[in-house]
């Protein structure tokens, strides 16, 4: 039986916006990753689609956008085709839309996992910890005996996490497996309950804790997006926004775009606050990079040829995913605003 295309959530403000963005993830056996590849590329270069997809033995994923029919047409591919077969049935994905095209390009990429962790031992395809729905969420974390980690790095958590959940402070996820060992205690922490953006790095992280001797491992299933999708932001436990690999750069409740950018020098996201900083240079530096004088010389040389470009009336590459960040400020809040009231009239 074919996979349908995944409907999108009656409760999501920005449905009619015109461009459609497919997050999916599944841990399968694809031992032809590499015989895939060429073909999946030419399939969405074909149709416009941009974003990145990652291929490799033991799965998919990645974050794609083009046209409604287009994106449609991938989800076939993907779940009916002859190339999958039925092998990505059950995958995890999420739709959402963007006011213009968050991706410049498309890549298909091919990797010896799909979530790197380094750690042979964690198969999600064998073992996994127990799936818990976005709505069974906050009657899970609100106990005490359950131990709440956030499995993403750092500038993840500094945009928006959970309440009362430990932070890992990790620069990359294969860093995850050093912070179980020095921090979480398989005797002590009886119950752990994991989350991440859309699901696939919990999901990996769950079956390494099992394979370390833990008895009770939970997970978010489909990550914050789904919770921000299908969870009203007045019974919310999530403070913040959510940190998403494009340039939408965040999302809010209701996957409405948020209000962070980017920091073009070092690529830290931004809040409001931290473009309020005496270190904060448009196109050149934060204060996540203020130190870091390489990186302030090479951003200063790009926003002046980006600036020329415009004197121009020349395109300059990159030039879109900057002016796309600062002309969606305002249409970010004003949409932020719309979600909230959307959810206090229920």
């Amino acid at each position: 039986m074919k996979q349908k295309p995944a409907t999108m959530h009656a409760n999501l403000p920005q449905t009619q916006l015109p461009y459609k963005v497919m997050a999916i993830y599944k841990f399968a056996d694809l031992p032809d990753a590499e015989a895939i590849q060429p073909v999946l590329a030419k399939f969405c270069c074909a149709r416009d689609i941009r974003g990145t997809l990652i291929l490799a033995p033991e799965g998919i994923n990645g974050t794609v956008a083009g046209t409604v029919e287009a994106i449609d047409a991938l989800a076939e591919f993907l779940f009916g085709g002859e190339v999958f077969g039925q092998r990505l049935a059950g995958a995890e994905v999420k739709y959402s839309t963007a006011s213009e095209m968050p991706f410049l390009r498309m890549k298909v990429r091919l990797k010896p996992e799909i979530v790197t962790l380094r750690a042979p031992e964690a198969n999600p395809a064998k073992t996994v910890g127990t799936y818990v729905e976005a709505q069974d969420w906050n009657s899970l974390i609100e106990r005490n005996d359950v131990v709440l980690v956030d499995t993403r790095n750092d500038y993840e958590v500094g945009l928006g996490t959970f309440q009362r959940a430990l932070d890992p402070a990790t620069k990359s996820f294969t860093e995850f497996k050093h912070y179980v060992a020095e921090h979480l205690d398989p005797a002590r922490d009886k119950k752990v309950a994991m989350f991440c953006t859309g699901g696939i790095r919990c999901e990996k992280a769950s079956s390494y804790l099992l394979s370390q001797g833990f008895e009770e491992v939970f997970h978010l299933k489909g990550g914050i997006l789904k919770y921000l999708e299908v969870v009203p932001e007045a019974e919310s436990r999530f403070a913040g926004e959510c940190f998403v690999f494009d340039e939408r750069v965040s999302v809010g409740h209701g996957l409405v775009e948020g209000d962070a950018t980017l920091c073009r020098a070092c690529r830290h996201p931004l809040t409001s606050e931290d473009r309020e900083s005496p270190d904060y240079v448009e196109g050149v530096s934060c204060p996540h990079c203020v130190g870091e004088a390489e990186k302030h010389a090479a951003a200063a040389e790009r926003q002046k040829q980006m600036d020329l470009a415009k004197q121009r009336g020349a395109a300059h590459l990159g030039d879109d995913a900057a002016k796309l960040a600062a002309e969606r400020k305002a249409e970010k809040r004003a949409l932020a605003e719309a979600s909230r009231e959307r959810n206090k009239a229920g």
